[in-house]
């Protein structure tokens, strides 16, 4: 008897479903303009880095001494750098490096932070003292100070910047996780899981992770636009992507600023695009937040 009633009350407050909040997501979007903005920036960012060969009109690589720093025209809309690269190309290919380094770098730090905060919550005791105070230590130096550190440590390169940028990452990520997967575990369904002797892992993925799955994606969509500005800051201070590959934040460091005010426009374009990225991932993960805060859709 006391099993069956177990049971029954495993099932009072199931997880809430990824459908839901999937149809939360659009309904906050088609009513907040700025959540419809965000993802059609997001759409745009992600299509431009996929197609970049087909995109844009010039090799990005390719040097045309005869027509260096030219204006922005017809024939090169964004204008050419102090060797005759087209900076619109340049643009172009330079969001497929903060594409690529936002993935990876969200990708593992958020994961690596998220099995973290799912252990430490979970089990808590002596393993959650000592890792939450390491995760103290290093939150204790500033994201960009550590990054620097990191990166100049290792060899500049976008590999070490993306690992740099992954390691900033991971403290945030974990104790949100944690913070989440401690107030999840006081739901009667995961008592009940208990009580009928589920294992640990089942009750981690089944019970615990499906409630715990917004918080992550918000941090992680919020983290892709800070990923993007540290790299570029990476870059600028030569200690990110190398030359010659185009980057957003290369480009603002070396033409941009030298020539600045002979050629104002090789730091107007790449500084938009960084600009405009960071914007539409910010603004995004607000319209998560918006969509699965179950208080901030009832004052919608």
């Amino acid at each position: 008897m006391a099993i069956a009633t177990a049971r029954v009350s495993a099932f009072e407050e199931p997880p809430v479903r990824t459908v839901r909040r999937g149809a939360a997501l659009w309904a906050v979007i088609r009513r907040k303009p700025l959540g419809l903005t965000s993802a059609a920036v997001l759409v745009l960012f992600v299509l431009t880095a996929v197609f970049a060969d087909v995109l844009a009109p010039y090799d990005p690589l390719a040097t045309q001494p005869e027509i260096r720093l030219s204006p922005p025209s017809q024939s090169h809309l964004f204008g050419t750098d102090d060797i005759g690269r087209d900076v619109l190309s340049r643009v172009v290919h330079g969001s497929r490096i903060s594409l690529w380094v936002g993935l990876l770098a969200v990708g593992i730090g958020t994961g690596a932070g998220m099995i973290i905060g799912l252990l430490c919550g979970y089990c808590e005791g002596r393993l959650d003292l000592l890792v939450q105070r390491l995760m103290d230590a290093i939150q204790a130096i500033p994201g960009l100070i550590l990054a620097l550190a990191i990166v100049s440590v290792l060899k500049p390169s976008t590999t070490n910047a993306m690992l740099a940028i992954a390691i900033v990452i991971i403290p945030g990520n974990s104790r949100i996780v944690r913070g989440a997967v401690l107030s999840a575990k006081q739901n009667r369904y995961v008592e009940a899981a208990q009580a009928i002797g589920c294992r640990h892992p089942r009750i981690i993925t089944s019970h615990i992770l499906p409630n715990v799955t917004a918080p992550i994606l918000i941090i992680a969509s919020i983290w892709f636009g800070n990923a993007i500005l540290i790299e570029a800051t990476l870059s600028f201070l030569g200690l990110g992507t190398q030359p010659p590959t185009p980057s957003w934040g290369l480009m603002l460091s070396s033409t941009g600023r030298a020539f600045m005010e002979q050629a104002p426009w090789l730091a107007i374009f790449p500084g938009l695009a960084i600009s405009l990225a960071v914007l539409g991932f910010n603004l995004f993960g607000d319209t998560l937040r918006d969509a699965w805060d179950p208080k901030l859709r009832r004052q919608g």
